[in-house]
């Protein structure tokens, strides 16, 4: 792959007959290759390409053979275009900070191109998928005349293959910017593309009476994006590793801290995903178990891997780094390099190799057979557009008894009260003080988000709306205080490092973010009051709030959403945390009490309303308990008029106590300027009222 030579930074030029130019087609068709290999005698051993039983429709062998064949080119072009970018935007680093952000830099350049072309295979293979999975699922032959009519009539309708067409197009759009972009900004913007392009195949729509349905789906969308971020950040790095030349050693330091979090991510949604579909030890002897053994033994064996990579490949790579320097502005010796760069390659290829049969064996199973069946035979209405059954009749117990664990927000709460509660302890240890009511106030934010997501309100506000608006107003305008007083970005800034290798980090991304124009808009009270009010009319009362209680996807949006828009707004008005300049509190408690008289009229229009909201839901899902939906959402207006003028005046009194504090303190610095200068601004301005004086008597003589 030719590369610029600039300043030492990016390695020799490799000719196209070179050895290092060789290896990378090599190793991407050995992956491939294994892939498909693993995914054949996997799918032959559990019998997920044969033809179906009892005389079915079929597609023939050609689709039954080709669709996971292409779905291993598909998921290892995905891996490689998530990986590359990823180290595109926060791993290749730069000597000097005009250097990290330069678009002309040429390993980042080249990590670029490496993403067009993962890109295009990834969007060609996602389509071609999509074409495949219709015929397995129709039993339509790719040469019947009326399959393309058939297709194209349903590619919309049919939510496997809308959300395989999403992803396509979200590769092409990655793989179109790719050919033209080369700055960092850019590369991340890309690499959070691709990762919906990912995340939308896992968590797509809702298995009419699955079972565990939700926990599964979780698993395997912290699953799909942990692999592909693990897998193709090593993908990358070996494809990249001539154009990264001095850089090796740091961007494989990067990506071994991202390695880390994946693989623990990857161990733990695993586990989850497994328990979903075996139903006891014994099943572990079956097809599908026995394969579940083999990813099992796959991932211990990238682990010692793992481990080998962090305690001796990367110290031999800095070792031969430092000890082979040249003269200062040469980079390293080429003899240095090729030594660095087979002590990675060696490892890294059979790392890769592994991985890939990780990736033919978890197509196949895929398309096999679970022990314990993924649906249940007869489900009722709740169960089948909630994936759970009706809860029963609410009593006054119910607020401390009923509880359903929703894995992905308990992760969630319990990682962000970790990650804060360890930097106040890092804080601590280098002796700096840290307010204890902003520690109380994170962790109380965050134990409320998980009571109202893994309690009552989060059992019931999925089947009855009087109780969905009570969980609406806890996430939208409580615990966003909560956590907006715990000052989150303040106590980051004080404890992340700053990285000083010119790569992106957290710290940097933060700064970036209050620096940035975007959060200029945002952070504008008029802007986030509007937005907080207009969501609120622009979810209930279109197809968006029938969407979030049907589908898992817009049900974990639905929560991201209202946490995240009332954290907006609370931080515009009692942040402590920096961003733009702040309005006075005069003018922020204006923006306050006009926000409040429209979130009043909000709660007015749903107790008065004639038509039920959510469409057809609550009169198909026929709670018993609920005998009138309509009373219900009248009912739910009203909740929502009450509950949300106590967050509000809790409001008014922090902007208005942040106001006495700032006045207080406004008033301890003048009188302290005072004493220091003996009160001359006071001396001054008497001064000049003794002048005026005096030239007014003068006038009048």
């Amino acid at each position: 792959m030719p590369t610029l030579q600039r300043d030492g930074l990016a390695g020799p030029r490799t000719g196209p007959t070179s050895p290092a130019s060789g290896l990378v087609p090599l190793v991407l068709a050995a992956v491939v290759a294994v892939g498909l290999l693993a995914s054949v005698v996997a799918a032959r051993y559990t019998g997920a390409a044969a033809p179906l039983p009892g005389g079915l429709t079929d597609a023939g062998p050609v689709v039954r053979w080709a669709l996971p064949l292409v779905r291993v080119v598909h998921d290892v072009a995905a891996s490689l275009t998530i990986g590359s970018l990823l180290l595109a935007a926060t791993m290749i680093p730069g000597r000097t900070r005009a250097e990290s952000a330069a678009l002309d830099e040429p390993r980042r350049a080249a990590a670029l191109r490496v993403t067009t072309a993962a890109a295009f295979v990834w969007a060609l293979a996602g389509a071609v998928g999509v074409v495949f999975t219709f015929a397995d699922a129709a039993g339509m032959p790719l040469s019947d005349p009326l399959f393309g009519r058939n297709l194209t009539g349903s590619v919309w309708s049919i939510e496997p293959l809308r959300v395989g067409l999403i992803s396509a197009v979200a590769a092409f759009v990655v793989a179109s910017v790719a050919a033209v972009a080369r700055s960092r900004a850019v590369a991340l913007a890309l690499t959070v593309v691709s990762a919906f392009g990912l995340l939308v195949l896992g968590l797509a729509g809702h298995a009419g009476g699955s079972a565990d349905h939700e926990t599964a789906v979780n698993a395997i969308a912290a699953h799909l994006l942990s692999a592909a971020v693990w897998v193709g950040g090593l993908l990358a790095l070996i494809v990249l590793r001539r154009p990264l030349g001095d850089a090796l050693g740091v961007v494989a330091r990067r990506y071994s801290t991202v390695a880390l979090w994946c693989y623990v991510t990857l161990g733990a949604s695993g586990v989850m995903s497994a328990t979903t579909r075996l139903g006891s030890w014994s099943d572990l002897a079956t097809p599908y178990g026995v394969l579940v053994l083999v990813k099992v033994l796959a991932f211990a064996v990238l682990g010692v891997a793992g481990v080998w990579h962090r305690r001796v490949t990367l110290d031999r790579i800095d070792e031969t780094g430092t000890s082979g320097a040249g003269a200062a502005g040469t980079g390293v010796p080429e003899g240095a390099r090729r030594l660095r760069s087979r002590l990675f390659v060696r490892l890294a290829v059979a790392e890769t190799l592994v991985m890939a049969l990780a990736f033919g064996v978890a197509t196949a199973l895929a398309r096999s057979e679970p022990p314990v069946p993924e649906t249940v035979a007869d489900p009722s209405a709740a169960l089948s557009l909630t994936g759970y059954p009706a809860p029963p009749a609410p009593t006054a117990m119910s607020w401390l008894t009923a509880w359903r664990v929703e894995w992905l927000f308990l992760a969630t709460g319990l990682l962000a009260v970790g990650l804060y509660l360890a930097g106040v302890v890092r804080l601590r240890r280098r002796g700096d003080a840290w307010p204890v009511m902003r520690t109380v106030s994170w962790v109380v934010g965050w134990l409320l988000f998980v009571y109202a997501t893994n309690g009552v309100l989060g059992i019931y506000g999925r089947v009855a709306f009087s109780w969905h608006m009570t969980l609406h107003m806890l996430e939208a305008m409580v615990v966003p205080i909560f956590l907006v007083l715990g000052a989150p970005v303040t106590l980051a800034l004080r404890t992340v490092r700053s990285r000083r290798d010119g790569t992106l980090g957290p710290r940097e991304m933060l700064l970036a973010l209050i620096h940035s124009r975007f959060l200029a808009v945002v952070g504008n009270p008029v802007f986030a009051a509007v937005f907080f009010f207009m969501s609120l009319v622009v979810f209930y009362w279109t197809g968006l709030f029938q969407l979030a209680l049907q589908t898992h996807t817009g049900h974990l949006l639905m929560t991201a959403h209202f946490v995240l828009t009332g954290y907006l707004f609370a931080w515009v008005l009692v942040g402590v945390d920096p961003g733009p300049k702040r309005w006075s509190p005069a003018l922020r408690l204006v923006v306050l009490f006009a926000t409040i008289s429209f979130h009043a009229f909000f709660g007015v229009a749903m107790i008065s309303g004639t038509t039920l909201l959510g469409g057809d839901f609550f009169p198909t899902v026929a709670i018993p308990w609920v005998t009138d939906p309509l009373a219900d959402q009248r009912y739910g207006g009203g909740v929502a008029w009450a509950i949300g003028e106590l967050p509000s005046l809790v409001l008014a009194l922090t902007v208005a106590l942040q106001w006495f504090r700032t006045d207080s303190a406004e008033s301890v610095r003048q009188d302290r300027r005072a004493d220091r200068d003996g009160d001359a601004e006071l001396t001054a301005y008497n001064e000049r009222l003794a002048a005026l004086a005096r030239r007014d008597e003068g006038s009048r003589r």
